[in-house]
């Protein structure tokens, strides 16, 4: 069983955890190096859980954690009004549709037009996107590359909206 829920302010710790492993993960793509204390740390976590338009959901698996993902208002395209901020399966439950139910469980639970973006670089992210988008809503999105003082990348829009 797939469950996928807004993480309670108690998980925080959870939440910020598993920020450490997508961290490590996409360290890869981007570089980051640890900090002094050892961890990579994530500037702006706390918000998710205080910001009114700003939420982080857990995955759960078989009662185990899985991954987790952000979400919040900052859009960069013009007629989107949500964000899927981070998105992230652990290694073990990649690839067996964790991160497909988990994404449309959110967005599902959200109605609205939704902007996805992905670094360049992370050709993984981009095909799974690509694949849920187009298999879920393949008439209701779009994909745009954005290369200003925001953002260099494709940028995923789709209106889940009934």
């Amino acid at each position: 069983m797939i469950e996928t829920r807004l993480a309670a302010l108690g998980e925080r710790l959870v939440v910020k955890n598993l920020m450490e492993l997508y961290q490590h993960d996409f360290s890869e793509i981007d570089g980051t190096d640890l900090g002094e204390d050892g961890r990579y740390g994530y500037y702006d976590l706390d918000y998710f859980w205080i910001h009114p338009n700003w939420s982080a959901y857990v995955i759960v698996v078989e009662g185990k954690w899985a991954g987790f993902a952000l979400i919040n208002n900052e859009v960069h395209i013009q007629g989107n009004t949500l964000a899927i901020v981070e998105f992230f399966v652990v290694r073990k439950y990649r690839r067996q549709g964790v991160g497909k139910l988990a994404a449309k469980a959110i967005m599902d639970a959200n109605p609205g037009s939704w902007e996805i973006r992905v670094l360049e670089q992370n050709l993984d992210a981009s095909r799974f996107w690509t694949g849920l988008l187009d298999k879920l809503w393949p008439a209701k999105y779009s994909e745009a590359l954005l290369n200003d003082e925001r953002w260099h990348g494709p940028v995923f829009s789709v209106d889940t909206q009934l």
